[in-house]
This record gives structure tokens, sequence and C-alpha cells, in this order.
């Protein structure tokens, strides 16, 4: 995977890490044959409903196949379908056995935001625009909410990495 380092080495909740959000923003990134585990969550108008049951299921198989990546590594996208259903892909070392495993490939932007999930129309408005400038053509954008909420208010903001697949 050719992805930055997630996190930094500070950690002062013993749960998420400070993001490594310089390297992420406004780059380029390749995905070759990257491993994820796939559950959807339940929305409501695309509010999801059973987020965190559903990452802690991620988690444990995870864990429990001994695919869990290296903290500076690890990954969780999460992609609305429609107003009712969100994807969540949790980055793994190897595929799991009784996971849906998929793969990721391809060139990926990113861009960097701060602030509340209900300004996620703002961020995709924008993530094209920035597309645009760069000359290239998304088909899909994930998101990567790089801490949960309990870290992000401990930490003063909630770092959120946009991703658009580009077609170009």
């Amino acid at each position: 995977m050719s992805l930055p380092n997630t996190f930094t080495d500070i950690n002062e909740t013993g749960c998420c890490a400070v993001p490594n959000i310089a390297d992420w923003d406004k780059k380029e990134i390749t995905f070759d044959n990257q491993k994820f585990i796939r559950m959807y969550t339940k929305s409501f108008l695309y509010v999801p409903l059973n987020m965190s049951k559903v990452m802690t299921a991620l988690q444990k198989t995870a864990d429990d196949a001994g695919a869990t990546m290296a903290p500076t590594e690890a990954v969780i996208l999460s992609r609305d379908i429609s107003p009712w259903k969100a994807e969540q892909l949790y980055g793994v070392s190897k595929s799991v056995d009784g996971a849906e495993n998929i793969t990721l490939d391809g060139v990926f932007i990113t861009k960097v935001y701060v602030g509340p999930y209900k300004n996620v129309s703002k961020w995709l408005k924008d993530l094209r625009a920035y597309a645009t400038d760069v000359q290239k053509k998304i088909d899909r954008t994930y998101f990567f909410y790089t801490t949960c909420p309990k870290c992000a208010k401990q930490y003063g903001k909630n770092y959120v990495i946009a991703l658009g697949h580009c077609t170009n």
C-alpha cells in the first residue's frame, strides 16, 4: 500500500492517536490490491444509525483473524450507498475467512477536512472542485474518519480525509 502514515506517535487517549494530516492533504495515493473487510451500516437520511456496532464487529473480526493493520497503516473507509445504507471498509493485512473480503486498486486524490459529519455534502462539492483543478475525474468518494467521536472531542478537532477514486 502506498499510503502515508495514518497516525502520529501522539496518543493522549489510549484509543485513537493524533492523525497524520499533513501527509494526507492534497495528495495522490495508490491502492495496489489493498485488502479490506466490508460491512454495511444502516442510515436514516445519510446519518449512520449503527456505526459503533459495525465498527466494533469489524475490529473484532480483524483482531480474531490476526489481520489488524499496524497503527501507522490503519485505514477505515466509509461510503454512502443511499440515504439508508453506507459501506464500511476496514483495512486488513490479509484475507479474513468468514468475512466479506474486497480489494481496492487505483489512484485516489485526497483532501483533509475538519468539522462535523453534517459537512459531508460541502466536502463532496469541494473535493469535486479540487479534482477539476488537478485535472482528475472521480467516480466514487470514500471518507476516512480518523478518530472516534470521543478522541475527536479530546483532541478538539474532527479530521476527516476524503478520497476520490480517479478514473483518468
